[in-house]
């Protein structure tokens, strides 16, 4: 099969149309963060740099960290650009842009968040980090794309749907897993396992008012009540339901770990994150070269 022009997008130079990035630029582990300029500061840990590219708020740098390529790509806020880096991402590793057709072997890719987040539980502190072990999509995105169903945890969707009456006018959830393998990788004893929701915005969709109205001013109270098999949804963020999601539909392992940086629950927003993003940022990179 041979991609068209309009669905497979190549700049001038041969690089994939948004990130601008060419196959060789990435590594087969890739932070990603939301911040560009968070991509700087963990770039700061590196020996060595490779790259620097840049194109709106796509900025990648691959570098080496113990001897160990790494890639650290920004993504913006939401899902939405999520579908843009994760599938400009694959389509670098496993698509040949010169012939616009797919390679006979897979390549995967290790894909680790690293951000800020909202708890919703007591037991999740501000400043605490931890990390999310499946998310719930708000944002609709993967409903989009062909057999969601099979890496969707649909007795999940169903139940919680029922729990807090979801609307019939909001996206249908979608509930999907993080890579075991990462999950492994990543657990430590400072770290809390959780279940994250993924909103397609900061204000409504996480319940929060200002000026306007929301659908349903319970909304939190019913997430931070209900229970999944002894399971409690544990924290807001805005990009893993679909780093999960398009990952597991592709054939790559994802993960996400957060600074909560507010208390929903309690009302209490960190007075200083940095140090827990340090400390967040040092175990990721210590575990990605373990090996």
């Amino acid at each position: 099969m041979e991609f068209k022009p309009s669905e497979l997008i190549i700049n001038q130079d041969g690089s994939i149309f948004h990130l601008h990035l060419l196959p060789e630029d990435i590594a087969d582990n890739i932070i990603l963060v939301g911040d560009p300029g968070r991509v700087e500061t963990i770039a700061e840990y590196f020996d060595t740099i490779e790259l620097k590219k840049q194109n709106r708020e796509f900025y990648t740098i691959t570098g080496k960290y113990k001897n160990k390529r790494i890639t650290v790509v920004s993504t913006g806020i939401g899902t939405d650009n999520i579908d843009i880096v994760v599938n400009e991402l694959d389509a670098l590793a496993n698509i040949d842009l010169k012939t616009r057709t797919e390679k006979t072997e897979h390549r995967t890719l290790n894909l680790i968040r690293i951000g800020t987040s909202g708890s919703l539980q007591k037991h999740v502190p501000v400043d605490s980090m931890l990390m999310s072990t499946r998310s719930i999509g708000f944002d609709g995105l993967l409903n989009f794309y062909a057999n969601r169903n099979t890496i969707s945890d649909l007795e999940f969707e169903s139940a919680f749907k029922t729990y807090v009456n979801w609307d019939k006018l909001l996206p249908s959830p979608y509930v999907v897993n993080a890579s075991e393998k990462l999950v492994k990788l990543f657990e430590d004893k400072k770290i809390i396992k959780g279940i994250t929701i993924s909103a397609p915005g900061f204000y409504g969709p996480q319940g929060r008012r200002l000026r306007l109205q929301i659908l349903d001013e319970n909304i939190n109270d019913k997430i931070e009540a209900f229970e999944f098999k002894g399971q409690k949804i544990t924290n807001y963020e805005m990009e893993s339901s679909a780093i999960f999601g398009l990952s597991g539909l592709l054939g790559h392992d994802a993960i996400t770990i957060c600074a909560i940086i507010a208390n929903r629950s309690s009302k209490e927003f960190s007075k200083d994150y940095h140090p827990i993003i340090k400390q967040l940022v040092e175990i990721v990179l210590e575990r990605i070269t373990r090996d």
